[in-house]
């Protein structure tokens, strides 16, 4: 009688089963990744058991975890799968309770080898909620905890996918042929969520941007004015309304996950060989915050979930690359298997990982083909260069009587052997998480102009932060809400507006066709894509003379930080130019000869193309 009740009640608790999620929901023919785990969530679904019955679709395995709620079903689909429609059932003594589709579409002619961002490009990064509000309609949707506050400098603005695509050609106009957005999937938290970084759905795009298919739209509306797309990765944290988070599956999900023990941010442990298993723990398990909890890759269930995801995404919308955040803080052995896995899907494409240090040692440690001491070998092709940033605001903004504050930027170029492919780092004026530029450089547009020709012609790809080009400042140094003000033009009513050039005083002007011009030069410059650097010692004069050099070209890039002009004798360069040259100088357009001496205006920068 007893067996009888409990056999009875599985079978009711199995009638009462609902299944309401399927990730991913969908999968594609003819990928290398064609074994992928469904994660299936639901009520009371752990006495399930699904069947595929479509020819070259098969279930590997079924895994019950310590949660009833979920499910994970290992499939494999063949190369010879035809697309379609594959039903899943799923039964309960032999009788199906449930029955769910799984497309399997048709992936994208050439997908496997699309193209990528590389030193060819410019990317402007953008913070959808601050830069252009499109769609009023969705700035407070159904269901979302935090409401639109434009007066809340740590508030959600409204800005989103629509306001994107509405300033497309500007952003073409500009010179940019990459765009970088912070994250857009759905970060529904209570408060402080318009930054995108406490997912509460990998899978979705938060409805205050819109859709899916919005975002589907902007790829395609980019990708018609030669414009890619990088999507930002999260892969170490999500928010604590994620549903998985609320309904753990299992005791190992999240790290730390009774304690929420913060981070220690200590990058160097994973490098130091005195450094204890507890301090390096301590890095790459704790939490950024106790709203953002720390994700166990270690997991393989939750590893599978992460790298199906970031795939997904590139199928899906058709991507030209990723940003990876906060980068060594997952754990070093998933990273490795997840750029790897990416780069044997897509041979071509590049990431970035964020590694937020001035230590050339340990950025360098993650780059591809890098052979470290300890063995460890990672897959990650780009890095984003912080101690050039950092080098070149020292120089631009510091003063010694012993020698060129050049060399701040000089030596710190020096370290470039650390890294396998210094010509594939991010270079970068600042970002969302940096006091901006020009308040940097104590609001001087002789040096922004100096660091921006810097940028535009330095080995690397590089990146600029939305407002660069209008000389955006942050009034408070450290403050969030100031570093990603709203971009003007993107709300109606604003007082200037960048795209019709509404309200711009002078100086902003300037700068913005400043920028555009030496962006769209460097468009056909090929030499700058792909050519040599060297670069000479500074010395007292303050002036820093580097070339971009290549079989057939030859640009040389002079920086004067004087206030003072400076007469250069050209013999100093006679290994690259001769002391007599004919060029065309890219700032002012101007042809011009030089003869053994070049007169150098006060705190200028110039571009010579020699012919």
């Amino acid at each position: 009688m007893k067996k009888f009740a409990i056999l009875f009640l599985i079978i009711a608790n199995s009638l009462n089963a609902q299944i309401s999620r399927i990730e991913p929901g969908n999968w594609w023919v003819g990928m290398k990744l064609n074994q992928i785990t469904l994660l299936v969530y639901g009520t009371n679904i752990h006495n399930l058991e699904p069947e595929i019955k479509y020819q070259g679709v098969k279930i590997v395995k079924t895994e019950k975890v310590e949660n009833p709620n979920y499910l994970f079903v290992t499939i494999n689909i063949s190369p010879e799968t035809v697309v379609g429609t594959a039903k899943i059932n799923f039964k309960n003594n032999n009788k199906t309770i449930i029955t769910k589709d799984f497309p399997l579409l048709p992936r994208e002619i050439n997908s496997a080898n699309r193209a990528s961002f590389a030193p060819k490009d410019a990317i402007l990064l953008l913070m959808p909620d601050r830069f252009a509000n499109g769609d009023p309609k969705n700035d407070n949707t159904t269901g979302s905890l935090e409401k639109s506050n434009r007066s809340d400098e740590s508030g959600r603005h409204g800005g989103d996918i629509q306001g994107i695509i509405n300033n497309l050609d500007y952003i073409k106009t500009l010179g940019y042929t990459q765009i970088w957005n912070t994250p857009l999937v759905e970060n529904n938290m209570p408060k402080y969520s318009y930054h995108g970084y406490a997912a509460t759905d990998f899978y979705k795009i938060d409805s205050r941007y819109g859709t899916n298919e919005d975002f589907k739209r902007l790829v395609s509306e980019a990708k018609k004015r030669n414009i890619g797309v990088i999507w930002d990765v999260v892969l170490n944290h999500c928010g604590s309304e994620y549903y998985f988070v609320k309904d753990l599956p299992m005791k190992d999900w999240l790290n730390f996950q009774e304690t929420k023990t913060r981070t220690n941010h200590i990058k160097s442990t994973l490098l130091d060989p005195y450094a204890t298993e507890q301090d390096k723990i301590g890095y790459t398990d704790g939490w950024f915050d106790t709203s953002m909890p720390d994700l166990n890759q270690r997991n393989p269930f939750m590893a599978s979930f992460l790298i199906q995801n970031t795939i997904w995404w590139v199928e899906y919308a058709g991507l030209s690359g990723f940003r990876e955040d906060t980068f060594s803080y997952a754990d070093k052995d998933f990273l490795a298997k997840w750029t790897k896995t990416v780069l044997d899907e897509y041979p071509n494409f590049n990431i970035v990982g964020e590694e937020m240090t001035t230590v050339t040692e340990l950025s360098a440690y993650w780059q591809k083909d890098k052979v470290n001491v300890d063995g460890y070998k990672c897959y990650l092709p780009t890095l984003m260069d912080f101690a050039l940033t950092e080098n070149l605001v020292k120089s631009l903004t510091t003063k010694n009587d012993w020698e060129s504050t050049w060399k701040e930027h000089y030596k710190g170029m020096g370290q470039d052997y650390l890294y396998p492919n210094p010509n594939n780092l991010l270079i970068f004026p600042d970002n969302h998480d940096m006091d901006r530029i020009f308040s940097r450089l104590n609001k001087d547009l002789d040096n922004w102009k100096i660091a921006m020709a810097l940028y535009t012609t330095m080995r690397g790809i590089p990146q600029f932060y939305y407002g660069t080009e209008l000389l955006f400042t942050n009034e408070k140094s450290g403050n969030d809400g100031q570093r990603r003000a709203d971009f003007y033009g993107g709300w109606p009513g604003d007082s200037k507006n960048a795209v019709t050039g509404k309200g711009l005083d002078t100086k902003e002007l300037e700068a913005q066709k400043y920028l555009s011009n030496l962006l769209n030069w460097r468009k056909n410059a090929a030499v700058i894509h792909n050519g040599k650097f060297i670069h000479y010692a500074p010395e007292k004069n303050d002036v820093y003379v580097y070339f971009r050099y290549n079989d057939k070209e030859k640009v040389m890039v002079i920086l004067n930080k004087n206030k003072e002009k400076v007469n250069l004798d050209m013999n100093k360069y006679n290994k690259m130019v001769p002391n007599t040259f004919n060029a065309k100088e890219i700032i002012s357009n101007n042809d011009i000869t030089v003869n053994n001496t070049l007169e150098i205006a006060p705190k200028s920068a110039i571009i010579l193309e020699i012919k």
